[in-house]
């Protein structure tokens, strides 16, 4: 009899114990119960802001929490990035990650305080854009070919300027400068605004610039557009060829911006942000809006983009290894 009740005891025990494991199963993907927290490694106006408050106003609704962009510019990204992946690994903090602060800054900085390729969760790539390569309208020139036939008979004199040292327009130039072969002079700026004055006077020779901010000045006739560095032409500007089109494929560039989170975040909640995630950048508003500035919106799944991660730090440490390129000592 004590047996039979003793086994009886157990049963209800574990039927218990299973009851409520699968009450908190049912529960635990409620995730978020709390506003969702964006860091931006960089100041209002950025691309990265400007997509951030983009995407965090349509994941609000599908999240049913508040998603909140929290700007923290400084040191090239580093000082966003590296408050974002030092937070606890529990969803509610999120970065925008970008090529600066994940395979430029490594190989730029002597030491950081993160590891892209280790303290991270990558979720996703959030969309890519390529820039445009223009000269000042005094420069005669009126093609890649007729810029570097300029630069290889005056090697040295020609110079390039860029928003400042490590900035993508900054990189994508020195690959350039490398497709090319040819000698020119980097001249770096506190900004895009000061970099872009100093192209329109004809202080610098080239840039290669957003297209958000070249392109409108192309249009205006105030610098003359060579090239775009991405695989494909723009629409705002149908008769300027692709770097490849040009003749130096290798100097193909697409600037990339994504989001992440700490690493040791759940699988689970990087899955579901990025399902979210997925959703929105699937959208005809999405391809508007990205479209807008040259861009092309972008889900890659976590281990894609990590895979991206991956690549873009080889390829862009060795690079500028070989350019000697460092910000500090």
């Amino acid at each position: 009899m004590s047996r039979t009740i003793s086994s009886l005891m157990t049963a209800l025990v574990l039927s218990a114990v299973a009851t409520l494991t699968g009450v908190a199963l049912a529960q635990d993907p409620a995730w978020p119960t709390k506003p969702v927290r964006i860091v931006v490694p960089s100041g209002p106006g950025s691309v990265s802001d400007a997509q951030a408050r983009w995407l965090s106003a349509r994941l609000m609704p599908l999240l049913g929490q508040a998603v909140i962009v929290d700007n923290h510019p400084g040191a090239g990204g580093n000082i966003g990035t590296t408050l974002g992946v030092h937070s606890a690994p529990d969803g509610y903090t999120l970065t925008i990650v970008h090529q600066g602060t994940m395979a430029f800054n490594p190989h730029l900085y002597s030491k950081l305080a993160f590891d892209p390729l280790t303290d991270f969760a990558p979720i996703t790539d959030l969309g890519v854009n390529p820039l445009l390569l223009a000269v000042a309208p005094t420069v005669p020139a009126t093609s890649v070919a007729e810029l570097v036939k300029l630069a290889k008979a005056k090697p040295g004199e020609l110079n390039f300027g860029s928003p400042g040292v490590g900035t993508p327009p900054h990189m994508a130039s020195e690959l350039f400068k490398r497709a090319a072969g040819i000698d020119v002079v980097h001249v770096p700026y506190n900004g895009g605004g000061p970099a872009m004055a100093a192209l329109i006077a004809g202080v610098i020779t080239f840039s290669i610039e957003g297209t958000a901010t070249q392109v409108p000045q192309a249009l205006a006739g105030r610098v003359r557009p060579l090239a775009i560095t991405g695989p494909k032409r723009l629409a705002l500007l149908p008769d300027v060829p692709t770097m490849a089109e040009a003749g130096y494929p290798n100097a193909e560039y697409l600037a990339w911006t994504g989001i992440a989170a700490p690493a040791k975040t759940p699988k689970r909640i990087v899955e579901r942000v990025y399902g979210e995630i997925s959703k929105v950048l699937a959208s005809d508003e999405a391809r508007e809006w990205f479209g807008a500035a040259g861009a092309d919106p972008r889900a890659d799944p976590p281990d894609v983009f990590a895979a991206m991660i991956r690549a873009d730090y080889a390829k862009w440490g060795k690079i500028i290894r070989e350019a000697g390129i460092r910000i500090d000592q």
